[in-house]
């Protein structure tokens, strides 16, 4: 059962809203509805909630969307997605005879009726209990491997299985595999039967924990999120939970999970934070798997609720736990990585920018380049309340690290928010005023068509040479408002990936002050009230910010950030606001650099292998088809392993800068230039700075022919 878990951009832009509600009364009475032994049923004050959310969504909201057929059709169809991704549970029939519920949704959600949600909901556990109940049947023995089978474990383009027996037959093919993988690996088939038994009645007995406000939750989101991606209605339970991560104050190893089919999957990691900084750990990375300490035996998690394998994960600082990965992309059965990190005391105020002096040559002159790192936009609001002369800060930080490049005489400045999921707004702001004079720096719509400004009013430019700001697909947010001030006053350039794409605010509702007669807390709704807005009228909504000098790029728009979600805002656009550009980039410059980096792209040889470990890596992840025949698989398997490791190539550059951050014993040894030796994003921002600088070099690069021995 999915424990849905916040999967926006952890560290978006984001506000609390307290508001002051009544109480719900009066609602109608719903039509009986027959519940059969076991069946799950709501409660009296879910359907005052749903009644509340429809409310508040429907007032408040951004984005204003009819609560009519369509709508109701969305949500009935995202319900079934959230229940059953892969299609391996309901049948046919099952869909056939629910369709009358797909038109009758936006007509429940004001009533307070929940009848839809649970007889869906109650039909799916009907079906997987009959699905454990096959599953033992088959386990009782060890499948006959020499057939000539396959097995295509991607089922996103599958449709219902037509009977039962079609379905038996995929769950068969799906324990054979698993089954195989384990002979393959050395386990014996007697010890492989029994974990895979214990696997699966381990998550019937999470099924069994499924409470009434478990399935209102799921059922409630595919609302929310029909309407809005950011947008989220949270149970007690995980509002809770919620709070403690924005709160960042535990140990652990700084990443938020959440529950995707049968996988614990990584969604985003915490800047500075001990996954983040082992650089083998990527969003959609799959955890299979749990260890405690150096030795302790793994611990099989697949099937596992999301906060029962946190239990696992979290533990007290300095303290070592070991995670089985299947790396994001890789197709069921493919091989697992084991990641050893050691647990911290995580906190977003300790997630700082961090310095570094580059030296940079090119030809017969050598550069010196400032390295910046943002992890995050960090402020501490209570010491600026206070009046604190020197509370903590982004901008505070990086002019002191300005000032002190100053003294080192650099002769360019980058600065890297790749992975940076945004954070404060002021902060935004401010460190956009340390390089322009003064001006507008974003723009911000609210629901009701008001758009207002946030400024710079500082004439002071703390730094004026030339820049460039490294972004990649997970820069978010206030990263995106930082980089597209930085190209729309000119002021320097941006190269990398195009960003997220996300430019909505949320704020979170308490939804107790508007029930003040529940016994028990109802939890809280995340809702969407503004876009930003460049402040050449652009939204960052969407589209993100594009590149000045993109690089090849492992994720496409259509998996990866705002608009691979189905209900993101659109993009649109707004009058421009009064800006003066500064003349720092100026068409001609760009030009004149554009043709030194094209060639570049096409005879580097860092930057082609960069390109052609993305390709095989997006054509490794399409591959759809395993075999069950023992030969075949093993060969498959060799195979896999003599092929280039695409994979790190996508974590290399995923990872970024971590300046001042060793990982490992060697690390501390290493030089700077080792240290950034496979950050082939990096170091073509430092060749394009120095092309500013210096002026384009030679266009061909020699690619040396194989030694022939």
């Amino acid at each position: 059962m999915k424990k849905i878990l916040p999967i926006l951009i952890p560290l978006s832009l984001l506000v609390v809203l307290f508001l002051h509600g009544k109480n719900q009364t009066g609602l109608p009475a719903t039509k009986a509805v027959v519940y059969q032994e076991g069946d799950l049923q709501p409660t009296e004050t879910q359907r005052k909630v749903e009644r509340l959310v429809f409310g508040i969504l429907s007032n408040y909201h951004y984005r204003k969307i009819p609560v009519n057929d369509s709508l109701s059709s969305k949500i009935y169809d995202a319900y079934l997605k959230e229940l059953d991704p892969n299609k391996v549970f309901f049948l046919a029939s099952d869909i056939e005879e629910m369709e009358k519920y797909r038109l009758t949704i936006d007509d429940q959600l004001n009533e307070g009726d929940l009848t839809s949600a649970f007889a869906i909901y109650n039909r799916y556990q009907q079906r997987m209990k009959e699905r454990y109940a096959y599953i033992d049947q088959i386990l009782q023995k060890s499948p006959d491997f020499t057939l000539d089978e396959t097995y295509q474990p991607n089922r996103d383009k599958a449709t219902y299985a037509a009977s039962k027996e079609a379905l038996n037959d995929f769950w068969r093919k799906d324990v054979k595999r698993q089954l195989l993988d384990w002979k393959i690996s050395g386990k014996a088939d007697t010890t492989a039967l029994r974990e895979l038994k214990e696997r699966y009645k381990r998550s019937e007995k999470y099924m069994a924990r499924t409470r009434s406000e478990d399935v209102f939750q799921i059922f409630m989101n595919a609302y929310t999120e029909s309407i809005d991606p950011h947008t989220s209605y949270m149970i007690p339970r995980t509002a809770q939970a919620f709070n403690t991560d924005m709160a960042q104050s535990f140990e652990g190893i700084g990443a938020t999970l959440r529950l995707e089919g049968d996988y614990v999957t990584i969604m985003d990691l915490i800047p500075g934070g001990p996954a983040f900084r082992s650089k083998q750990i990527n969003p959609k990375d799959r955890i299979v798997g749990v260890a405690q300490g150096d030795e302790g035996s793994f611990v099989d998690v697949i099937g596992w609720f999301t906060d029962d394998a946190v239990k696992l994960i979290r533990g007290p600082k300095n303290t070592v736990v070991r995670l089985k990965l299947l790396p994001a992309g890789a197709g069921t059965g493919a091989p697992t990585t084991e990641v050893r990190l050691v647990r911290e005391k995580i906190k977003l105020e300790e997630q700082t920018a961090k310095k570094e002096i580059l030296t940079y040559t090119q030809g017969d002159k050598k550069m010196k380049l400032g390295l910046i790192t943002i992890p995050m936009f960090y402020r501490d609001f209570e010491g600026a309340r206070r009046k604190e002369s020197d509370f903590k800060s982004t901008s505070a930080d990086v002019k002191k690290f300005l000032t002190e490049f100053k003294a080192e005489g650099i002769d360019g400045l980058i600065v890297d928010l790749r992975n940076n999921g945004g954070g404060s707004l002021i902060e935004a702001v401010d460190l956009t005023g340390l390089f322009i004079p003064k001006g507008p720096v974003v723009q911000r719509k609210q629901s009701d068509g008001r758009i207002s400004q946030e400024v710079d009013k500082d004439p002071e430019q703390f730094y004026d040479g030339p820049m460039a700001v490294l972004i990649n697909r997970f820069s978010a947010s206030a990263s995106e408002i930082f980089a597209a001030a930085i190209q729309d006053y000119r002021r320097g350039i941006i190269v990398g990936e195009q960003s997220y794409g996300k430019g909505t605010v949320q704020s979170v509702v308490d939804l107790d002050n508007y029930m003040n007669n529940e016994k028990e807390p109802v939890g809280q709704l995340k809702i969407t009230l503004e876009k930003f807005y460049r402040i050449n009228g652009s939204s960052t909504q969407h589209k993100g910010v594009s590149p000045d000098f993109a690089l090849p790029s492992a994720f496409s728009a259509e998996e990866f950030g705002e608009s691979s979600q189905p209900s993101a805002l659109p993009w649109d656009m707004i009058s421009p606001t009064n800006y003066q550009a500064t003349s720092n980039v100026n068409p001609a410059l760009i030009s004149k650099m554009q043709a030194s980096f094209q060639a570049r792209l096409k005879t580097k040889p860092d930057l082609i292998k960069l390109k052609e470990d993305f390709e095989r890596w997006k054509k490794i992840k399409e591959q759809n088809s395993i075999s069950l025949q023992i030969d075949k698989r093993k060969k498959e398997l060799d195979e896999q392993k003599k092929k280039p490791d695409e994979s790190q190539a996508v974590m290399d550059n995923i990872a970024g800068s971590d300046a001042d951050v060793p990982d490992t014993e060697k690390d501390k040894k290493a030089s700077t230039a080792d240290k950034h030796a496979k950050d082939t994003y990096l170091k073509e921002t430092q060749q394009l700075l120095a092309d500013w600088v210096l002026g384009p070099a030679p266009t061909k690069v020699a690619v040396k022919s194989p030694v022939k021995k």
